[in-house]
This record gives C-alpha cells, sequence and structure tokens, in this order.
C-alpha cells in the first residue's frame, strides 16, 4: 500500500482536531444552556416565592395588626434602608386602617445624614398625620448614629439589654499619598479654577485651612444631629455630657441616660405595649431579579464600587 504523503497526514490530524473541538465546544454549549436554564429556574421559583409572600400579606392586612418596617444595613442610597425604601414601607404602614400602630425595626451602623433626615422628616409628618397611631422604634443588635436619628423620631425607643445604641456623631475620613507619592517619584499635576476646587485633594499635602473648613461643616452637622435627638425624645433624655460625644452604650445604660424607653424585642411590643400580637412587615424590598443576580455573584463590582464611595470624605454619621 502506497503511503500518504506527510502533508496528507498533516491536513488529516488536523480536520480530526477539529473535528474534536467542535465536540466540545457542543458539550460546553449544552452545559452553558443547561446552567442557564437552571438559573432562569431558580428565578422564576424566587419570583413565585416573594408573590406568594405577597399574597399572605394582603390577606393579614385585612385584620387588625401592628404592622413593621425594617431599617437594616447601611442607610444610604441603593441600599434597603435607603429613604425612599423605608419611607415607602412607613407610609403604607401608617395609611392602613387595620395597623394599630407601626414598629420600625431597627438593625443599622448608621449612614447617611441626608437619608437619616429625609426618614426623620417623614415621621414627623406621619406621627402628626395620624396622631392616633404610634410608632415604636425598636433596636436588635445595632442602633448607631444615623440609625439612632431616625429612631429618635418615634413615639418610643426599645431595645435589648445587650444592643448597642448611640454613636451620636460624624466622622468624615479619607487617606493621604503624599510621602508614598515622593518615595515613588510620583508627581501630581492638577488644574483648577478656583482657588479651593482641589479642596481635600488626597494627593497633595493635608491644609490646615481645609482641615479648619471641614471641621467647621461637621460641627454643623453634629449639632443638627443633636438638635433633632433633643427634639424627638424631649424632657426624657438625661443631661449627660457624654451622650453626645459619639460613645455607643448597651441597652441597659441608654435605658439609665434616656436614649431608649423600654427593653424589648419587636414581638414584646406588638403584643404587650401594642396589644395586637399579628405583625405584618410592610419593609420594602429591592426587586427579585435584584436579589437573584446578586445571589449569583453578578453585583460584585458594585459592592466593591459601594465600599470604595463609603471610604471617601463625604459625612457619616455611623
Amino acid at each position: 500500500m502506497e503511503q500518504q504523503p506527510r502533508e496528507w497526514q498533516i491536513l488529516e490530524k488536523v480536520a480530526l482536531e477539529s473535528f474534536r473541538e467542535q465536540r466540545r465546544s457542543r458539550r460546553w454549549g449544552i452545559f452553558f444552556k443547561l446552567l442557564t436554564f437552571a438559573y432562569l429556574f431558580l428565578a422564576i421559583a424566587l419570583i413565585s416565592s416573594n408573590s406568594d409572600n405577597l399574597g399572605t400579606q394582603a390577606v393579614d392586612k385585612a385584620s387588625d395588626h401592628t404592622a413593621l418596617v425594617r431599617l437594616h444595613g447601611p442607610i444610604m442610597d441603593d441600599e434597603e434602608a435607603s429613604a425612599g425604601m423605608v419611607i415607602a414601607g412607613l407610609r403604607d404602614a401608617f395609611e392602613n386602617k387595620h395597623s394599630k400602630a407601626v414598629i420600625l425595626a431597627v438593625n443599622s451602623p448608621g449612614g447617611s445624614p441626608v437619608h437619616a433626615g429625609y426618614v426623620y422628616d417623614e415621621i414627623v409628618r406621619l406621627r402628626n398625620k395620624y396622631p392616633e397611631k404610634k410608632l415604636y422604634a425598636v433596636i436588635s443588635d445595632l442602633g448607631a448614629s444615623a440609625a439612632y436619628y431616625i429612631a429618635s423620631a418615634a413615639d418610643e425607643i426599645y431595645a435589648d439589654k445587650a444592643s448597642l445604641v448611640g454613636s451620636i456623631g460624624v466622622i468624615s475620613a479619607g487617606f493621604g499619598f503624599t510621602g508614598a507619592m515622593e518615595k515613588l517619584g510620583i508627581e501630581r499635576r492638577v488644574l483648577t479654577a478656583g482657588e479651593n476646587k482641589a479642596f481635600l485633594d488626597p494627593y497633595q499635602p493635608w491644609k490646615e485651612s481645609d482641615k479648619l473648613f471641614w471641621h467647621e461643616a461637621l460641627d454643623i452637622i453634629h449639632n443638627q444631629f443633636i438638635s433633632e435627638v433633643r427634639q424627638g425624645r424631649g424632657d426624657r433624655l438625661k443631661e449627660d455630657e457624654d451622650i453626645f460625644t459619639g460613645l455607643i452604650w448597651t441597652g441597659e445604660q441608654a435605658l439609665e441616660k434616656g436614649l431608649i424607653d423600654g427593653l424589648g424585642s419587636a414581638s414584646f411590643v406588638a403584643r404587650e405595649v401594642v396589644g395586637a400580637e399579628n405583625i405584618v412587615d410592610y419593609s420594602m424590598r429591592p426587586h427579585p431579579f435584584d436579589e437573584f443576580a446578586k445571589k449569583l455573584g453578578l453585583a460584585a463590582s458594585a459592592g466593591i464600587m459601594q465600599q470604595l464611595k463609603s471610604e471617601q470624605m463625604a459625612p457619616q454619621l455611623q
């Protein structure tokens, strides 16, 4: 039998390898299609689960109950505890004629003073509009800074004896890189129109005038915070110079200082204080597809960006 030329052998090997590669591609294609169908199935299941919950809540809302709105996590834009989400839940809770009272369930380290101010003002407005319906703030693990700012607008505040309450202060933090830049031989080049446009630039030396100006702004926000807490708590707040220094207290200490009115959980307040043991959750939730995307890890980049934003110099009630 005549031996095939070397060129034909090479072509044959290339053809066979191409065929194997096509087979592998088809297998991977099938795998990813199945994976996509699995994701879609989970998304549909999640939506169906939420729909079932909404149906149950609709039935519960038709009878006497205690309404509950959650204030959980960082208080800032694009978070579950953003002003828009919390206010929407509070309005629904107050407007339902079958809700006997509203519980604001707090578990938050704080966040934006602007969002805290929005929620505080809305609580005051709703309390005036529905004077027969009380709002109780109930702190679980943590009710600090902006979270306590909001809680102080409630008729009464409850917490556990081991809860952490207070932290009435303002913080603004960042980094300076001038020393590192000098060691690396990096030159910062920046042009501005306006002598203070590069205010607090971390790549330029820290100026005393910048520090004084920014500290004055933080003091103004701090005084606004103190004023709102005094207005909300009234004469229940004990005169203690340490209360407004940014220190945080246990529930027992907070009770002694007049920062809270009693010790107890949300279910305790609903049962013993309100007298309507059935609790209905009015909290606004992110869209099911947003939650689903986060569970798949597609929101990782958004999380990184949020972390970077939180580390900038913007004032935080934390």
